[in-house]
């Protein structure tokens, strides 16, 4: 096992049944080892200094019914909302002004009709904050619409592909969504230029080892340059409410394999993994995350994003808690980078 981890260090790759079985040790010296190269890793190649994404969630509508998410279609209970673009562009300002220099524009899947607007939208802030990247989150659209974003000045898009097993997707989405799109929209996002990032639930309902095994894969031969996994955590207006929360243990050690697999990639320690887990945040770091994502959203309409029960959006979560965030990121040593932070090629 101390062997595959040192092939994964020089080679950046595995077979399959290496991925299988470093998946499966429960050898805590092998883990302690996978976790402590990963670290050096990302140290060695970003420093000590943690990017910080401002995390705007513009809406929390959407026309998916995804079986495991909170903000879908057929959840009645929820209130929904949009922020007006002079909300979206005070939340830029309260961010540029803390020292944020990458803006995530996150939301539910909405209607091509949006499109010009988000476009819009994208536009002004571009030119409000040239210093700054933009991100967007906001799911599959055309070929026409991820063009027209990249023109008006979005550079970063993140589409986490969720499995890459046809059947698994399948049991996680409604008919009309398939497996197949969703890996065309990445390939046209990465065509465009975007610095485009993927990822997958860790602990979904039906997941397997083997599923895990075929993200890995995918990734490794996509080469995005942001991987974003959290853990599966239910929410209780969705048919998967009573599956249990995803392993934090299991998300830290996919975290460390793919920063030895993408040595440069950009890697979020996320708000799923800080909601499982009090220290969750500092824990994905020593697992060779690079990434903080802090709630720049009002905070009257963060607890409505609520893709899963009980998001941590407060305190070191949020953008107001920020000096609370740099003191427990340097009491494991590190500090909050203030730079855009972009993929660092090997």
């Amino acid at each position: 096992m101390i062997r595959l981890i040192d092939k994964l260090c020089e080679e950046h790759r595995l077979l399959p049944e290496e991925y299988g079985q470093l998946l499966c040790c429960k050898d805590s010296r092998v883990l302690h080892r996978l976790q402590r190269k990963a670290q050096e890793t990302a140290v060695r190649r970003f420093g000590h200094g943690i990017y910080l994404r401002g995390l705007i969630e513009t809406s929390n509508r959407c026309r998916n019914d995804c079986y495991y998410c909170g903000i879908r279609a057929g959840n009645t209970a929820l209130t929904r909302y949009t922020l007006a673009d002079s909300e979206v562009l005070a939340c830029c300002r309260q961010g540029h002004a803390l020292g944020f220099r990458t803006f995530v524009l996150q939301s539910g899947e909405m209607p091509p009709s949006a499109d010009r607007p988000l476009a819009a939208l994208v536009e002004t802030i571009h030119r409000e904050f040239p210093d700054c990247a933009i991100t967007l989150s906001v799911g599959e659209r055309s070929r026409e619409a991820y063009a027209l974003f990249r023109q008006a000045g979005a550079t970063r898009y993140l589409l986490r592909h969720e499995t890459r097993n046809g059947a698994h997707y399948a049991a996680l989405h409604p008919p009309g969504m398939s497996l197949r799109h969703r890996l065309e929209c990445l390939r046209l996002l990465k065509e465009l230029g975007y610095q485009t990032g993927t990822g997958m639930m860790v602990g979904s309902p039906g997941q397997t080892t083997a599923h895990l095994v075929e993200d890995l894969l995918f990734i490794e031969a996509f080469r995005p340059e942001m991987v974003g996994i959290g853990p599966f955590i239910p929410h209780r207006d969705t048919p998967f409410a009573r599956h249990p929360a995803g392993s934090v243990d299991m998300t830290l050690r996919l975290l460390s394999i793919l920063r030895l697999m993408l040595p440069g990639v950009l890697l979020p320690a996320t708000t799923a993994l800080a909601t499982l887990c009090p220290d969750g945040r500092e824990r994905g770091i020593q697992a060779g995350a690079n990434v903080v994502m802090p709630n720049l959203s009002p905070p009257a309409k963060r607890e409505l994003y609520a893709l899963y029960a009980h998001k941590a959006c407060t305190g070191a979560e949020s953008a107001g808690g920020l000096h609370e965030l740099e003191q427990r990121l340097n009491r494991i040593g590190y500090t909050i980078s203030k730079e855009k932070g972009d993929y660092q090629h090997v």
